[in-house]
């Protein structure tokens, strides 16, 4: 077996863009086995890919938040004994940050990655033994694919397959999954239009689940459901659970938001929501059906997204 590790620590819809390479890489190079170095919080949806034999977390979030503990610094060094523990035939850091690119050069084997020109830091390129160069105008999951391909010597082909086995369907009402919290407030829909799909998608037959993971997120999905009769306010939960939830709903709406990412892998019919942001580099990508509606000139009304959703329902 021929050991690699995979870098690509977050966030959320990042690491869900890396899977379509893990896939293309188990089935070009069957001998492999591939570890995942990612963000703590992410490692439970990391786990569930059939082609990652293991996880290193990394919790840099919350160091960052907790510098001055000495627990903290225990754990930086236990991490990078980690990191040394074990030898890699080659190590891809496919993340292109400064702070990815010294765990690559932390980590023992051939180091891979972006050059110069096709890197938003560009001093990380300094870590790695090799370079390549991906342009810088593919969509994430293109140059994710890319990269690896060029670091482990194929060529990547074929559609984009994420590798996520569809969870078992749980009997039970059938519902649509509504994803209304996002990093920023600029990519917000307005609870108007929410609450007008959402009421929508009921008197269809399809009761709309609200999941939140903030406070903030969690107040507006008690509003919304206050407005949208026989809804349901999701429990807060882990990421993995969540996965499943969005697997195995009719239909998913969400904004510029990673777990929107998720509904493409699992082939769940989706609608994505651009407020201010393109979609054109790290929209939705995958083989199932789905509309993505809005963009950097503003979002979609929510009659657009409710015709959206009758398309995809019929």
């Amino acid at each position: 077996m021929t050991d690699v590790l995979i870098i690509k620590t977050s966030s959320l819809g990042d690491v869900v863009h890396q899977m379509p390479a893990i896939v293309d890489a188990a089935r070009a190079c069957p001998r492999l086995r591939l570890t995942w170095l990612v963000e703590e919080a992410f490692a439970p949806l990391v786990r569930l890919h059939p082609s990652v034999a293991d996880v290193i977390p990394v919790a840099t979030r919350r160091w960052r938040s907790q510098l001055g503990a000495i627990a903290t610094w225990r754990e930086i060094g236990a991490f990078r004994a980690r990191l040394r523990r074990q030898a890699f035939e080659k190590v891809i850091d496919t993340q292109g940050l400064i702070r990815s690119a010294i765990m690559a050069r932390v980590s023992r084997g051939a180091r891979h990655g972006y050059d110069a020109r096709s890197i938003r830091e560009p001093l990380a390129a300094r870590f790695y033994d090799v370079r390549h160069t991906v342009g810088r105008d593919l969509h994430a999951v293109t140059r994710n694919r890319l990269l690896t391909g060029l670091s482990l010597g194929y060529d990547p082909t074929g559609d984009v397959d994420y590798g996520l086995r569809s969870p078992a369907r749980t009997e039970g009402q059938r519902y649509a999954v509504l994803l209304h919290g996002t990093s920023r407030l600029s990519k917000t829909w307005r609870a108007e239009d929410w609450i007008e799909t959402g009421r929508w998608l009921q008197a269809n037959g399809l009761q709309t689940v609200l999941p939140w993971g903030t406070e903030a997120e969690r107040l507006l999905s008690e509003r919304l459901s206050g407005e949208i009769a026989g809804s349901r306010v999701q429990p807060r939960q882990s990421l993995d659970l969540t996965a499943r939830m969005i697997g195995n709903a009719a239909l998913v709406i969400g904004v510029d938001t990673g777990l929107m990412h998720l509904a493409a892998a699992y082939r769940v019919p989706l609608i994505g929501i651009y407020v201010s942001t393109d979609p054109g580099l790290t929209g939705p990508m995958g083989a199932g059906r789905m509309a993505v509606l809005g963009g950097k000139s503003g979002p979609p009304p929510a009659g657009q997204v409710i015709d959206a959703a009758e398309r995809l329902l019929a």
